[in-house]
């Protein structure tokens, strides 16, 4: 039996949201999702060590394998980037720390694009088709999580696909080479 775990985060300084979704023998299988919510918490510092500690904590309980993460975009006001950023490190450190050595970066339309087909879908049409697709029921109040749900499978269709990015590369020269078995 071939295994992956593949952790999605939607990094965020108030609101963190994770995904996780195990690969079985090629096959995406749902396993939990959740979100780390910050909002009381007043200190900046304060926050990024309980985004380390959570993703961290989430790596140890579901054995992750992979992690995927939502990148910052462009915005308006800087100061909200920069903080996306920190948020998105504190959570990059927690995986290498754990162990994982495979993380991936996904720009939003890129996750959306992957899940509905559509660059520019909202946040209910991506929680409705990852509900058709991992076969199970998302409450409305949990988008946050949908998104990083969304982004680890946006990794699995990425990592999955004959022109998979292989250390920023895709060719069916990588396939070949990664998946000879593959290859008659």
């Amino acid at each position: 039996m071939d295994k992956r775990t593949i952790i999605g985060i939607d990094p965020g300084t108030n609101l963190l949201g994770f995904g996780v979704v195990d690969v079985i023998d090629g096959k995406p299988r749902f396993v939990d999702m959740g979100v780390l919510d910050l909002r009381k918490e007043k200190d900046a510092y304060s926050k990024l060590r309980q985004i380390y500690d959570t993703v961290i904590e989430v790596c140890r309980t579901y054995h992750g394998t992979e992690m995927a993460l939502e990148s910052p975009f462009y915005g308006k006001n800087a100061q909200v980037v920069l903080k996306l950023g920190r948020a998105q490190g504190a959570a990059m450190i927690a995986a290498m720390e754990y162990g994982i050595t495979d993380v991936h970066e996904y720009a939003p339309r890129e996750a959306k694009q992957a899940i509905t087909g559509n660059g520019a879908a909202s946040k209910e049409q991506v929680s409705l088709i990852l509900e058709k697709t991992l076969g199970f029921n998302l409450a409305a109040e949990h988008l946050d999580a949908t998104d990083a749900l969304a982004i680890a499978m946006c990794h699995y269709y990425a990592s999955s696909s004959p022109l998979a990015r292989v250390k920023g590369k895709s060719s069916w020269e990588n396939f070949i080479k990664n998946n000879p078995d593959r290859v008659k």
